[in-house]
């Protein structure tokens, strides 16, 4: 596998141009965030054509790499914590107190190059070439360690024919949302736009009855997660909008409804394919995570660039039995029963007993026969245009990734989803032969 060449690594801070140092150069974490410390960041980038000539004379600067370090630089403004530090004050009785400090330690923006790649050799594989991995920078730093690692990374890698932006983003300071505001902001500037379309709304959310500074009964040696990755592959299957449709009507007529949603039948169709190809035993328990952004939950709700994480982790049970026999309505209803049962409430409910009774997330979410489904179709990933043109596709770094893991993305076209399928090598190889799975996938 040929290797990457790294060529250079800048600190790149911000200006104070759009807020001068304040109190709120110290952000307090919600137990959404701290409940992150122990796994990876997220990790995902967007592969382009390289820009023709004309394109190249629109940058801000005499090569490509420069205009996107210029052009990071003034997204970094308006927002401060992404070029900061995670703080901790240490207590006498073993408990530890988690901030962010938006001290402008300054990102990093890493230009790297790989020889005899093509734009081709990432798109054209039936499983994602291992070296997308290499794309990304901090792999294997956990996002409690971000007290002294950078909250964000970039890594541009230039391609023979093409270039990957690789963005690697502290879990603990964002959610899914919040990172591809900071991508879709950047990508503006970048086009030239001297102001950003969704400012974030930096104040960090707290219910009236929790308390905003939050300690909790970890020291930072005992956040270490000794996991060990087992061997997987990664494919993407794409689901044009047609299917899509077709699987969630055929959902709803199942169980005479019209409340299924899309994707819920999509996920319903890739978990029942998921646990047919393993032949397993029909009293065994299989397990969905399902996470969900609460933004629109909550009363009132937060407002849509709540820069942070918003992100409830709701499980579906059952056996394999019931999966395969009961069929696709009865499945995506499961799904779609359990997500309405996340209720302000019950959002309330959660945060106030993780504060009596903290707990962390680990790899070990990744057990046996569970599924985990991250990220949203919803995202605005394909009008992240840094001025040559829109991306070609998006793809996801090693970071939490195992035998169990779903990545949503929208797809190129309208309406459709890819989803990236991390299994363990002869799981992957099932699915691709179970026609009734693939029956679905766009070729």
């Amino acid at each position: 596998m040929p290797e990457i060449r790294f060529i250079s690594t800048s600190i790149v801070q911000m200006s104070r141009r759009h807020g001068e140092s304040s109190a709120d150069d110290r952000i307090e974490l919600t137990p959404w965030d701290l409940q992150l410390l122990s796994v990876g960041p997220i990790q995902k980038g967007l592969l382009f054509l390289k820009p023709t000539a004309a394109q190249e004379k629109k940058l801000l600067a005499n090569t490509l790499v420069d205009h996107l370090k210029i052009s990071f630089s003034r997204a970094l403004e308006f927002f401060p914590p992404l070029a900061g530090r995670l703080g901790v004050i240490k207590n006498d009785d073993n408990t530890s107190l988690f901030f962010i400090d938006c001290n402008n330690a300054g990102a990093h923006f890493i230009h790297a190059a790989v020889e005899n790649i093509t734009v081709s050799n990432i798109l054209e594989p039936v499983y994602v070439p291992r070296i997308v991995h290499s794309f990304f920078p901090l792999n294997g730093v956990c996002n409690y360690k971000g007290t002294a690692e950078p909250l964000l990374a970039v890594q541009v890698t230039e391609l023979v024919d093409g270039f990957f932006i690789g963005c690697t983003m502290n879990h603990v300071v964002v959610d899914g949302s919040s990172f591809w505001n900071f991508l879709n902001s950047w990508s503006e500037i970048s086009r030239g736009l001297e102001n950003i379309s969704h400012p974030p709304c930096l104040k960090r959310w707290f219910p009236c009855d929790v308390n905003s500074s939050i300690q909790i009964p970890f020291t930072c040696v005992q956040l270490e997660d000794n996991y060990i990755l087992p061997p997987f592959k990664e494919r993407v299957f794409c689901f044009a909008r047609k299917k899509i449709a077709e699987l969630k009507a055929k959902a709803n007529a199942e169980m005479s409804t019209t409340s299924i949603s899309s994707l819920q039948a999509l996920l319903a169709h890739l978990w029942r394919a998921v646990v047919r190809c393993q032949h397993m035993e029909a009293k065994q328990e299989v397990n969905y995570v399902l996470l969900v952004s609460v933004r629109p939950r909550l009363r009132p709700p937060l407002p849509e660039n709540y820069f942070g994480n918003t992100i409830h982790g709701e499980i579906v049970t059952t056996t394999a039995g019931e999966l395969v026999e009961q069929g696709l309505g009865w499945v995506a209803w499961q799904m779609n029963q359990k997500i309405a049962m996340l209720t302000n409430d019950e959002v309330r409910k959660f945060l106030r007993g993780w504060v009596e009774n903290p707990k962390l997330l680990t790899m070990s979410i990744f057990k046996n026969n569970t599924l985990t489904t991250s990220s949203s179709p919803r995202f605005n990933v394909y009008s992240n245009d840094f001025g040559w043109g829109k991306p070609l596709a998006v793809r996801s770094g090693s970071a939490n990734k195992s035998d169990g893991k779903m990545t949503l993305f929208p797809g190129v076209e309208e309406g459709s989803i890819d989803i990236e399928v991390c299994l363990s090598p002869e799981k992957l190889l099932a699915m691709g032969d179970d026609m009734e799975f693939m029956e679905a996938v766009s070729i």
